[in-house]
């Protein structure tokens, strides 16, 4: 062991000397290459990082105050088997110089929430590079992974997702896959679910079971999230048929908590499908609506009372955000802990609960298995590439029943309160510590990959995969479950076949163990003592996958020429031993000890705000705070200097600025500015404007205007609401026309983001102004449906200005043109061009509140609120 330790160990650094001499006669890059194989013979230190860490020293050496044992676990730095380990503490003292740190570990983010865990990361050593570049130890994104990028992956590198993960996180498919099981092994086991129809297939089901039961129904978009889209339907009439979408019934008598409605959010952990290996963190969080439940059904058009989704209830100005993150059960969040010891309070039972709200998740994970397990065996070329963090949205009925609504593919890491923060962290950095990230520099390990022969790549390759048993011990596990497939399995020729385990299946046992070790705060809920006893009859007999057919073993997904494998019964067996012995009976056993895990206080997370710019702020900052105004004075003055002296935005730089603005107006109508008052009127104003700005977006975006009954602060959150998505699809379009840097005639590309970042809302109205006033045209940020962002012209698509006032391409702005024209080209949503009336101002598409004559001026910005 030592020997060959040591061999590794000359081998790094060797690898380390022929990569220091190879440096010294590179060039430093001038741009990112983006072609894969020129990328692959790129160094380290080349390739630009978004991130830089702390590399050594004042005095030039290495720090010896890290404990590298307390940053890593299972061997040395740089062992095979030795990963990460992650700490909440690193946010507040991070260590001076870290094992990734040394290892030039790397991540690479793509279209993800990336703000808590890039200072997680960035806290260990870890560095964030260029999406096109394929040396990473982890990729974090916000989407479906390709198939090529799977196929791409080494054994040391980790993705957080699992191909076809859709098959559980999309509603409609979440559904199908459960009803398929409904019908293989009866409604009674997965009754768990309300009932949904998947519109328009299901519209005829839809009316009958309408006629029949009557009550409500929630209707829900089949891939969207944060709570867009969603409202609650007296009849199937209501329920538009132009789109796909999920109609379920709604639950009337949902658990009330000082007489507000909640739901959970919990966070859940796959690290494989096969086997199948589950963990629930052990802290979760309780969202409650703003407004108080009232069970007449009479108010189903306030979705501040029917729905708990954060995202439409911080907008009410009633709702309570906690600033301390000890409280745990005070406003309108709190965590699972806090609910469980006031229901235990109450006398319920709380152990009950968890394990019913368990077997739901485990259920769903099963029901979902198959399609996931197939594209991992075509398209994840390691055991261990992927793992997954789904984001579980269950609601308690009165009666304690469990009912899961849907489940999220990449759950929100936003932080918006201290509570957020000290949750979100503690489960991420358990969450990294459980997956495992191999300690290992991705340069090297990848210069090495490259240098084998063409065989030994070929013998890695055949060594890696699961070597195929004989027909007998195939025989003797099928003819040992039977086919009823009994809770717990006692043929003692399956137990003595463990003796001699292959080498796939001793490293499964010790992966799946090490694993168990580092779960933290996790709590694995399956494997379990009593899990082949409560689902084994879900499982193929032969596979051990979810047997989707009313026939044990009518139905097998391994491929051809490959004799399956019962990996899950194998797990339970090695793990859970004495069961196979003793056969305990689990029915009349107490409720396993993980199960009061859950009422535990949290007792980790970082405690600190994220924003830096609070973290430093003191109580006696009044006087930075005056000189930070008059800065961002002067950089106003200097951006609207520069555009009278001949230069202008660019469409990137006045959409960012409009969408800024957009975001103050937001703050303002949903009272998270303490010292601006709110007016209900203003409302109406940000509706009108919604409904004439939502048909330049090239998302389709319905505005849906609230039903009359709802008035006051009810009806202006649910107007906040409607505006951040709308500036959410906003901020997505206006990402198409980032630009690569400074354009003659333009506004200084550093001016300017200097002036956004400390610019409060009436500096970006004296900005958009002069920007209106010059070129007498606002659909540079007000957008106008047309052509490709990428044209040659500094503007865009939309071609609303000119070039230079009075030149001849002043034809091309569509202001002008409408004082020629009666009718405008715009595109309708099949592409094809139709025509429209011509407005005659632009400026009537931003709200205004002016209450008198307005001053004519030009076509003045006018102040929203």
């Amino acid at each position: 062991m030592d020997t060959s330790m040591l061999r590794r160990s000359h081998s790094v650094e060797e690898e380390a000397e022929l990569q220091k001499d190879s440096d010294s006669d590179d060039g430093i890059l001038s741009k990112i290459i983006s072609s894969t194989e020129k990328v692959r013979d790129l160094k380290l230190k080349d390739l630009p990082l978004v991130h830089q860490t702390k590399k050594k020293s004042e005095n030039g050496s290495s720090s010896n105050s890290t404990d590298d044992d307390s940053w890593m676990i299972g061997g040395l730095l740089g062992s095979r088997n030795t990963v990460l380990r992650f700490r909440c503490s690193a946010l507040s003292d991070p260590p001076m110089d870290p094992p990734a740190n040394e290892l030039h570990m790397t991540y690479k983010t793509i279209q993800a929430e990336t703000k808590l865990l890039s200072a997680v990361l960035h806290s260990h050593g870890m560095r964030e590079v260029h999406p096109n570049i394929p040396d990473f130890n982890l990729l974090w994104t916000g989407v479906h992974p390709k198939p090529h990028l799977l196929k791409a992956m080494t054994p040391y590198q980790r993705v957080n997702h699992f191909p076809r993960s859709y098959e559980l996180t999309r509603k409609d498919r979440l559904y199908k896959n459960i009803e398929k099981m409904q019908h293989a092994k009866g409604a009674k086991h997965f009754d768990f679910i309300p009932q949904t129809f998947v519109m328009p297939m299901d519209f005829r089901e839809l009316c009958s079971s309408h006629y029949r039961h009557r009550g409500p129904w929630i209707v829900k978009p089949v891939a969207s999230s944060r709570g867009r889209g969603i409202y609650i339907v007296n009849s199937p009439d209501q329920v538009p048929l132009e789109e796909t979408l999920v109609v379920a019934k709604y639950i009337d008598n949902p658990l009330l908590v000082d007489g507000h409605k909640c739901d959970l959010r919990l966070y859940v952990a796959v690290t494989s499908y096969d086997p199948l290996l589950v963990y629930m963190y052990e802290e979760g969080l309780v969202r409650f609506a703003t407004v108080k439940y009232d069970t007449s059904g009479k108010h189903l058009w306030n979705p501040c009372m029917h729905l708990c989704n954060y995202s439409i209830n911080k907008y009410h100005s009633d709702y309570i955000k906690s600033e301390d993150p000890e409280a745990e059960d005070v406003g309108h969040k709190w965590t699972l802990s806090a609910l469980l010891r006031h229901l235990r309070a109450q006398g319920t039972d709380t152990s009950l609960l968890m394990q019913r709200i368990e077997e739901v998740v485990v259920k769903a994970i099963l029901a979902s298995a198959p399609p996931i397990i197939s594209a991992c065996r075509m398209f994840v070329p390691h055991p261990r590439n992927c793992f997954e963090l789904y984001g579980f949205d269950i609601l308690i009925d009165s009666a304690l029943k469990p009912w899961l609504l849907e489940v999220n593919l990449s759950p929100s890491l936003g932080c918006d309160s201290p509570l957020d923060v000290r949750v979100k962290s503690a489960m991420l950095v358990d969450l990294l510590t459980l997956v495992g990230l191999p300690t290992v520099d991705p340069m090297l390990r990848r210069a090495n990959e490259s240098r084998r022969p063409q065989s030994q790549l070929d013998i890695l390759k055949k060594l890696s995969c699961r070597r195929v048993q004989s027909a007998d011990a195939l025989t003797g596990s099928s003819s040992s479950i039977g086919r009823k497939a009994p809770p717990i399995v006692t043929s003692s020729r399956l137990i003595a076949s463990s003796l001699s385990l292959t080498p796939e299946e001793n490293r499964i046992i010790k992966s799946v163990r090490a694993e168990f070790d580092r779960r933290g705060g996790f709590v694995r809920i399956f494997p379990s003592a009593e899990s082949w006893k409560r689902y084994g009859y879900l499982l193929d007999p032969v596979t051990g996958i979810t047997c989707t057919s009313a026939v044990p073993g009518g139905q097998s997904i391994a491929p051809p020429m490959v004799v399956p494998h019962n990996y899950n019964l194998l797990i339970h067996q090695q793990l859970f031993p004495e069961l196979q012995s003793s056969c305990k009976s689990l029915e009349s056993s107490q409720p396993p000890d993980r199960l009061t895990r859950y009422e535990r206080a949290l007792l980790q997370g970082h405690k600190a705000s994220l924003d830096e710019r609070q973290l430093d702020k003191s109580e006696t900052d009044e006087l930075d705070t005056a000189e930070e105004r008059k800065e961002a004075t002067d950089l106003k003055n200097e951006v609207i200097q520069s555009m009278e002296d001949g230069n202008r935005l660019s469409q990137y730089q006045a959409r960012r600025t409009f969408a800024q603005y957009l975001i103050c107006i937001l703050r303002r109508i949903s009272g998270q500015n303490k010292a601006d008052p709110i007016v209900e009127d203003h409302g109406e104003l940000i509706l009108r404007f919604l409904q004439k700005a939502s048909s330049n977006l090239r998302t389709p975006y319905f505005v849906q205007i609230p039903s009359r009954k709802l008035a006051g602060k009810d009806r202006l959150a649910v107007v906040a609401k409607q505006l951040n998505d709308f500036i959410y699809l906003y901020n997505r379009e206006t990402d198409l026309y980032s630009e690569g840097g400074d354009k003659p005639n333009q506004v200084p590309s550093k001016l300017y983001q200097r002036f956004l970042t400390s610019a409060n809302e009436q500096d970006l109205e004296d900005v958009l102004s002069v920007q209106t006033r010059l070129y007498k045209c606002a659909h540079l940020y007000l957008g106008r449906s047309g052509t490709n962002p990428s044209t040659s012209r500094p503007f865009g698509l939309l071609r609303s200005l000119p070039y230079t006032p009075g030149s001849r391409d002043r034809t091309d702005c569509e202001c002008y043109s409408s004082q020629h024209r009666k009718t405008l080209p715009r595109l309708s949503k099949s592409g094809s061009a139709i025509p429209v009336p011509a407005r005659t101002s632009t400026a009537t598409a931003v709200p205004s509140t002016a209450t008198g004559p307005s001053k004519r001026q030009g076509p003045k910005m006018s102040r929203a609120l």
